[in-house]
């Protein structure tokens, strides 16, 4: 009775599985023909391809060196210097940005440090082209 049993069983565990089987089977596929539909490729507004810092007209960002970033960041892809300037008008020293290095090559993706940016300096653009022959020109400097 019990080999009759765990018979139907498996009869049935294979009818469910054949039945999301023929459903993806009759589903539309999506397929990019990359790199021929490079012109016209959009990538998903979720999508996060490497780490920016927005400039404005006259060159500066927003960053403010408060390292929040670099201290959250998992696998210290990030790394700042700053150096201290005294504010001649007030008198009080505050952090100035010197050099914001980025390593894609090591990053996760894991927006970690674009959620703890206090200004929002920094964002993930949909740039995924990445291809280089060495690991030196995955480091970039973001600040100019």
């Amino acid at each position: 009775m019990s080999y009759i049993k765990g018979l139907f069983q498996g009869i049935g565990s294979l009818a469910t599985g054949l039945k999301v089987t023929f459903r993806e089977f009759f589903t539309p596929k999506v397929t990019e023909q990359y790199p021929e539909n490079r012109a016209t490729l959009r990538m998903y507004d979720r999508f996060c391809g490497e780490l920016t810092m927005p400039h404005d007209a006259e060159g500066r960002n927003r960053c403010i060196a408060c390292g929040l970033c670099q201290a959250n960041c998992p696998n210290g892809t990030i790394r700042l210097t700053t150096e201290t300037v005294t504010d001649p008008e007030t008198g009080k020293t505050r952090k100035r940005l010197v050099r914001y290095e980025y390593d894609l090559g090591s990053c996760m993706f894991c927006h970690l440090c674009v959620n703890s940016c206090p200004t929002g300096a920094i964002r993930f653009s949909q740039k995924f082209e990445h291809a280089v022959f060495t690991r030196e020109k995955l480091v970039k400097q973001l600040n100019r």
